[in-house]
């Protein structure tokens, strides 16, 4: 069967636009030779390919060798990536190239040209916060220094040493702290949230023993870029909405104070735009979330948000997520379903690119769109792509899409399949060691109205809501709330109306307050 997902240089290919494919030929006729015309001719025939197919390629493409295949798709990937890196507008790009040009310029026994260029090398790398590209300039200069007589070397030697150990002693804290914030957001890809007082204590434990001794004052642009990651995904898995947000709001405005870095690190300032929305999101900020995702929208518009296809497809996923957000937060679950074939869409247009987790996500949310407009049937729809798939990241999700699939089959009043479903995804919570209290009250609940009668039942998710209202102020309990408003589910069964309904009413009141709260 044809997989597109199997074939880099098909990928590739697929991911380029007009204007690249356009300087890739012009790029190879300038090298043209009987090869080239021949790769040509290979570029062009997987452009055209809906799906890659290496039997339907030969067979279409007689010209095509299959014994030659390899080695030609080989050479087509280098010269691709090759034309690529000559219209990269990117600065790491650009300085790296500079550096070639000064080894060439090197080779060339031209020492004083190659140095001038290490200069600007150096210079430019300090003014856009690039440190490992210092560092390699100056390894670079010292060879030429120690290896020939520059007429250069003038206290050269002191100036060097003095700028190299500030350069070192900056990409060794700057490699400390984004492989320490790396680990943080790898252990919340796997987990999500601390689970218990063990995961908790042990987080703490691992952040107290790994976190680098640094002096915010004295860190340049990517180490406290790199420090306030570490601790949004700190508090964010420990649940520590306000320090959540404290830090994700530190992590734009150091974008907003480093305007140019909005280019160079576009993702870094999306995913910052992401956490901060989702601050205001769980901490129910409803102004504050709406200033955030008017500063996303005008980012998704402007020449750093529309930069590469990688920076518009990453500003796609959480732009469209704060959208979905807000839905949750107004309680306008019908009128949200209206972007879901938008979203659809683009996930299928960016499939090759968009990662597993991402698209869990929006399935989630997706489903919880349905369930809360009363379409039971779409939510389980969506629900069933996170739950068969193997539940190797984002284990947190699993378990909670899990748990909506039964709430929903019980709002059908599928019963019969309720009761195996209130075993299986009990004894799959317990093993993956997702249960808190809030979940026991509602397997509790569940099992429970099985003996009870209709007017019984209803009678029963009072108190009910009652008890999950009093434990949502523990902290460990706060994740259940965010993944899944089942205070909300069940005010909408006591009072008989949507689940909609009732947020949409809280949305009024505290919108009611804010506009009181203005006029004074």
């Amino acid at each position: 069967m044809p997989n597109r997902n199997t074939d880099e240089l098909f990928q590739l290919i697929q991911s380029l636009g007009k204007s690249e494919k356009r300087l890739f030929k012009l790029h190879v006729k300038r090298i043209s030779g009987s090869d080239d015309l021949k790769i040509l001719a290979l570029f062009d025939a997987l452009d055209n390919m809906a799906e890659y197919d290496e039997e339907k390629l030969l067979r279409k493409n007689a010209s095509l060798q299959k014994q030659q295949l390899s080695n030609m798709k080989a050479y087509l990937y280098k010269q691709i990536l090759s034309s690529l890196t000559h219209s990269s507008p990117d600065i790491e790009t650009q300085l790296s190239e500079q550096i070639m040009h000064a080894r060439l310029l090197y080779n060339k026994g031209l020492y004083m040209q190659a140095l001038k260029i290490l200069d600007k090398v150096k210079a430019t790398a300090k003014t856009h916060n690039q440190s490992t590209y210092r560092m390699q300039a100056l390894i670079f200069e010292k060879k030429i220094e120690s290896m020939h007589i520059t007429r250069s070397f003038e206290n050269r030697a002191e100036e060097l040493s003095r700028e190299s150990e500030e350069v070192t002693r900056r990409v060794s804290l700057l490699s400390k702290l984004s492989g320490f914030a790396l680990r943080l957001y790898s252990w919340y890809i796997q987990n999500g949230h601390a689970r218990d007082e063990k995961d908790e204590k042990a987080l703490k434990a691992f952040f107290n023993a790994n976190l680098p001794e640094c002096d915010l004052r004295k860190m340049d642009f990517y180490e406290r870029l790199y420090f306030f990651q570490a601790h949004s995904w700190y508090t964010f898995i420990l649940q520590d909405l306000l320090g959540f947000y404290r830090y994700s709001q530190k992590w734009v405005d150091l974008f907003e104070a480093n305007a140019d870095m909005k280019l160079i690190e576009s993702i870094q300032y999306v995913k910052g735009l992401h956490n901060l929305a989702t601050a205001h999101f769980v901490l129910s900020n409803y102004k504050k979330f709406e200033e955030v995702l008017q500063q996303f929208k005008h980012f998704a518009d402007s020449e750093a948000g529309q930069k590469d296809p990688n920076t518009q497809i990453q500003t796609f996923i959480y732009l469209q997520i704060a959208q979905l957000n807000k839905h949750f937060m107004h309680g306008t679950f019908t009128k949200g379903l209206s972007i879901v074939p938008y979203i659809e869409e683009k996930i299928e247009e960016y499939k090759l690119h968009i990662d597993t987790h991402r698209i869990l996500i929006f399935y989630y949310k997706i489903a919880c769109l349905y369930f809360g407009s009363g379409d039971n049937e779409k939510a389980i729809e969506y629900l069933n792509l996170i739950i068969n798939r193997k539940p190797d990241l984002r284990i947190d999700l699993h378990c909670y899409a899990r748990l909506l699939h039964l709430i929903a089959h019980y709002e059908m009043g599928n019963y019969q399949l309720v009761e195996y479903l209130i075993r299986s995804v009990y004894r799959f919570m317990a093993k993956m060691k997702n249960l808190n209290v809030i979940e026991e009250e509602i397997f509790k609940f569940l099992r429970n109205s099985f003996s009870l009668k209709s007017a019984e039942i209803f009678a029963a998710f009072k108190p009910l809501k009652e008890k999950l209202e009093a434990i949502k102020g523990n902290p460990l309990a706060t994740r259940s709330f965010m993944y899944l408003d089942i205070i909300g589910w069940l005010e909408s069964k006591i009072k008989n109306v949507p689940v909609q309904e009732i947020i949409y009413h809280k949305y009024l009141i505290s919108k009611k307050h804010r506009q009181t709260a203005d006029v004074f």
